[in-house]
C-alpha cells in the first residue's frame, strides 16, 4: 500500500499540478495515509468496517498551509473583500504557447514531442495538435527511430509522422483558418508551412 501511495502521489505531483502547491497536496496526503498506517484510530476504524483503502476519501487540505504555500481557503495576503482582479494572470501568448506544450506530451515520438495550437482573433482555441502517425495507424505498427542502421529511411519515422502544426491544421475547419494564429513549439518545417500559407493563416 505504502508503495502505491507514494506512486500516486508522483503521480499527483508531477502530472496533475506540476506546481509548489499539488506537490505540498501530495505531501499532505500521503502524510495522512502514513498516519494511519501507523495506527490512527481513523484508519482502524475504516479497517473494522471493512472499508477498502481506496474507498478512503483523501483530505490533504486539513492544514491550512505547508511551507507557506496555501492549500486551502483564500490565498496568503488576500483580502477577500477586495473587489479587485488577480494581478499576475497567464497572458493570452503564454496560456496558448502552455497549451502547445501541453499537447506535445500526447506524442508518442521518443526523441521529439511537438505541440500547436490554433486561436482565433478573438483569442478562441480553434484547435489543437501534436506530432504522430496518422489516424487510424497504431503507434506500434511503425517505428519511431530517427536514423535507420542500413540507411534506409523507410526503417525511420520520418516518411510516416504527421507533424504538429499539421495535425493541428487538419483538425480544425479549414474554413475558419483565414486571419488565425498558429501557436508551435518548434518553426515550421517547409512542408508544414506551406500548410500554413495554403490554410491563409495570419501568422505562426
Amino acid at each position: 500500500m505504502a508503495s502505491r501511495a507514494r506512486e500516486y502521489v508522483a503521480l499527483f505531483s508531477a502530472g496533475v499540478a506540476g506546481t509548489a502547491v499539488g506537490g505540498a497536496l501530495a505531501a499532505a496526503w500521503l502524510a495522512r495515509r502514513q498516519r494511519r498506517a501507523a495506527g490512527g484510530g481513523a484508519f482502524l476504524a475504516e479497517q473494522s468496517r471493512g472499508v477498502d483503502d481506496t474507498d478512503v476519501v483523501c483530505e490533504p487540505c486539513e492544514a491550512k498551509s505547508l511551507d507557506g504555500v496555501p492549500v486551502t481557503g483564500v490565498p496568503l495576503g488576500v483580502d477577500p473583500y477586495s473587489p479587485a482582479k488577480r494581478q499576475g494572470a497567464l497572458s493570452w501568448d503564454d496560456y496558448f504557447m502552455a497549451l502547445a506544450f501541453l499537447s506535445a506530451q500526447r506524442s508518442k515520438d521518443p526523441n521529439k514531442q511537438v505541440g500547436a495550437c490554433i486561436v482565433s482573433r478573438c483569442n478562441i482555441i480553434l484547435s489543437i495538435g501534436y506530432n504522430g502517425f496518422p489516424r487510424g495507424i497504431s503507434d506500434d505498427d511503425l517505428p519511431w527511430a530517427k536514423l535507420s542502421r542500413t540507411g534506409d529511411p523507410l526503417e525511420t519515422k520520418y516518411p510516416f509522422v504527421c507533424h504538429a502544426e499539421a495535425n493541428a491544421i487538419l483538425n480544425a475547419n479549414t474554413d475558419k483558418m483565414a486571419g488565425q494564429r498558429l501557436y508551435v513549439t518548434m518553426f515550421p518545417c517547409n512542408e508544414c508551412a506551406k500548410m500554413i500559407v495554403q490554410a491563409r493563416g495570419q501568422k505562426a
